[in-house]
């Protein structure tokens, strides 16, 4: 593909094409959409060094995370960067917001500068980003969305496992009033872990409460804790989303009086570092941050571990129990 196949498409010149391609802030508004909407029609990737290259491929690793201010995210970048560095290669990371439109321009970008593969730690992937990237043949790495190939391979968390083990956990110690807080966004590991929650619930005959307080972090837990305070039936076990959701929720009900695992107990998702250093410290489900950017290091590198890359690989939860849960008292 040329950029004057490009222009001709857009109906403008190879002038304009090098320009938009450049990030020339001269181009119009207009005239950029069009001219970037024709190369994502014609799945055309600028390429960006080519003069650097060698081989064809650069020798840094691209990283895209959904929120790189969930410490949860970060963990995994930190590691990620520490072994590329240690094989010789850069990382270029970018954040995406769960939006997939900004998932699209960062694969596009990474693509074009010619990365020698790509970890995509994301939730938001979409079927047609996954067909364009196996066409492409960028060795890929996808976190629980996607299905592995011929050059992607596929981390997978067991979510299911790991809220059945939470719910369990509640019930052996008396719960029978559970809330779960979750945020409103349609991906598949956050339903995973909504619908394990509810199924569990029910099986052990406990009330099940899901309320969703707006996107994901420490302010959500307080106002979904808020919420369920006022509610006719307060649970005595919350659950969340994830550990930054979790602290939140240890904010709130401390600042309301309740006493935390006493009156009601709480649990987060991830075992981020900081939930060893609430007060009361975090029960939790571990996620092995450090062993999944291990892995997505192994499938990345040529000639690495071929029993990695183009494979589904499995990682299992483990319950963590700290002080912030207890047997109900009420």
């Amino acid at each position: 593909m040329r950029l004057l196949d490009i222009a001709r498409s857009a109906k403008v010149s190879v002038t304009t094409v090098s320009r938009v391609v450049n990030e020339d802030p001269s181009v119009k508004a207009s005239t950029r959409a069009r001219v970037r909407r024709t190369m994502e029609e014609l799945n055309y990737y600028p390429n960006l060094h080519a003069r650097s290259l060698a081989g064809g491929r650069s020798k840094t690793f691209g990283f895209l995370a959904s929120n790189l201010n969930d410490p949860f995210f970060l963990d995994i970048y930190d590691k990620f960067e520490q072994l590329a560095q240690t094989q010789g290669y850069d990382s270029l990371v970018m954040s995406t917001h769960f939006d997939p439109e900004k998932l699209r321009a960062a694969i596009r970008l990474m693509i074009g500068r010619r990365v020698a593969g790509i970890a995509a730690m994301v939730s938001e992937m979409e079927p047609r980003i996954v067909a364009e990237l196996s066409e492409n043949g960028t060795p890929v790495v996808f976190c629980d969305v996607g299905h592995a190939g011929k050059r992607i391979t596929n981390i997978r968390f067991d979510y299911r496992k790991g809220m059945r083990n939470l719910v369990e956990y509640f019930c052996s110690m008396g719960h029978r009033r559970l809330a779960y807080v979750s945020y409103p966004l349609p991906l598949w590991s956050t339903e995973e872990r909504r619908l394990s929650f509810e199924q569990t619930a029910s099986e052990y005959g406990a009330a099940a409460q899901v309320i969703c307080a707006g996107r994901e972090g420490p302010l959500s837990g307080r106002k979904a804790t808020r919420a369920l305070l006022m509610s006719d039936c307060p649970p005595t076990a919350i659950l969340c989303v994830n550990d930054i959701t979790a602290i939140g929720v240890l904010k709130e009900l401390s600042e309301q009086g309740v006493s935390v695992p006493r009156q009601v107990s709480v649990a987060g998702f991830g075992n981020i570092a900081l939930g060893q250093y609430t007060i009361p410290s975090l029960t939790t489900i571990e996620i092995p941050r450090e062993e999944i950017a291990q892995l997505a290091i192994g499938a990345l590198l040529p000639g690495q571990d071929a029993t990695v890359m183009g494979h589904e690989i499995p990682i299992e939860p483990e319950l963590i129990v700290r002080q912030s849960s207890g047997p109900v008292t009420a």
